[in-house]
């Protein structure tokens, strides 16, 4: 990826469909307009274009946007971003590109990195780019994608997949969720954390979809695990146990797991190695710290029992995630 550091920053080109939603359409050019390497300049250039030529774009709302940039700029992307629209016709009926799509998505260049956001994955999946591949979009679409395309492994539980150059995200805000994702992902959790507090929005959000689908009001008066989080995450470095953080909201070990998991929507073992996951990487790129000091920091023990879990989580050693993102502590937004 070439970033401001090279010879031009990344670029990211948006999307934008007749009956588009103008939140989605904001959420990259927010996120990927903030970054920028220790010289100030910008490691993202946001552009949004259209299936057609320069001209407006009906929204949702009531009013249209004035696109500035025909389908012929999707040749220059370096990533590809396609948010939800309410408008997408045959491509949502019968999952069959219509004739100015198809003749659009034909100048994306191979090996650009292609994401949508909640229903924009009807587009990638009617052009080909999901077969094959796990994919989301918002939960009460997920079994209408699945009968539409069934060639695609459809996750309805998760705010977002990342499958290497194909990322898909649930519905709105979940496009925080997947376009932070892939700033952390091409310049560290630092940087990533800095854009997600100049946007006041939680750098990470555990859990999935499933803590977002209606269900009965609970009872005012019934206890939640918040307490207990807010306990463990100030010592992510000591032995935690689930009985620990049970005792901590006065419940019985299966009462807490199941509260835990209606709450977050990941089991407390899932969410402790995921946030302890998050510490290290900090850790890493924010300090000199050994490796094995960062382990105990973090809570895994040992370095070989933190070098498992990043592997299993990022695919990559701690060594190797340090090689790449130290330099991200003097990047700023």
């Amino acid at each position: 990826m070439e970033t401001a550091t090279g010879s031009r920053p990344h670029r990211v080109v948006v999307l934008a469909l007749d009956g588009l939603l103008p939140f989605e359409l904001g959420i990259p050019h927010r996120i990927f307009g903030r970054p920028k390497d220790a010289a100030g300049r910008h490691l993202y250039e946001v552009v949004t274009c259209s299936v057609r030529p320069p001209g407006p774009v009906e929204t949702d709302a009531d009013f249209a946007i004035q696109v500035g940039h025909g389908p012929e700029t999707l040749a220059t992307a370096d990533t590809v971003i396609v948010p939800a629209s309410y408008e997408l016709g045959p491509v949502f009926e019968e999952g069959v590109l219509t004739e100015d799509l198809a003749a659009a998505l034909g100048h994306i260049r191979p090996g650009a990195r292609l994401a949508s956001i909640c229903t924009g994955v009807y587009i990638l999946a009617a052009a080909g780019f999901l077969d094959g591949r796990p994919a989301t979009t918002h939960w009460a679409d997920a079994d209408r994608l699945q009968r539409l395309f069934p060639r695609i492994q459809v996750d309805p539980d998760v705010l977002f997949i990342d499958d290497g150059d194909v990322l898909t995200s649930a519905g709105v805000a979940a496009g925080i969720d997947l376009c932070l994702h892939m700033v952390r992902r091409d310049h560290g959790t630092a940087v990533a954390n800095e854009v997600a507090r100049r946007t006041v929005v939680p750098p990470h959000r555990d859990g999935g979809q499933a803590q977002y689908i209606e269900r009965p009001v609970p009872d005012p008066q019934q206890a939640t695990t918040t307490g207990a989080r807010a306990w463990a995450l100030g010592r992510l470095h000591e032995p935690l146990t689930l009985r620990d953080m049970a005792a901590r909201e006065s419940m019985s070990v299966r009462t807490f797991t199941r509260r835990f998991r209606e709450e977050v929507g990941v089991s407390p073992g899932q969410w402790l190695t995921r946030q302890r996951v998050e510490r290290a990487r900090h850790l890493l790129e924010s300090t000199d710290l050994s490796v094995d000091q960062v382990a105990r920091d973090a809570g895994f023990g040992t370095a070989q029992s933190m070098r498992q879990h990043l592997q299993t989580a990022l695919g990559v050693t701690p060594t190797a995630y340090r090689r790449t993102f130290r330099t991200g502590a003097a990047l700023r937004t």
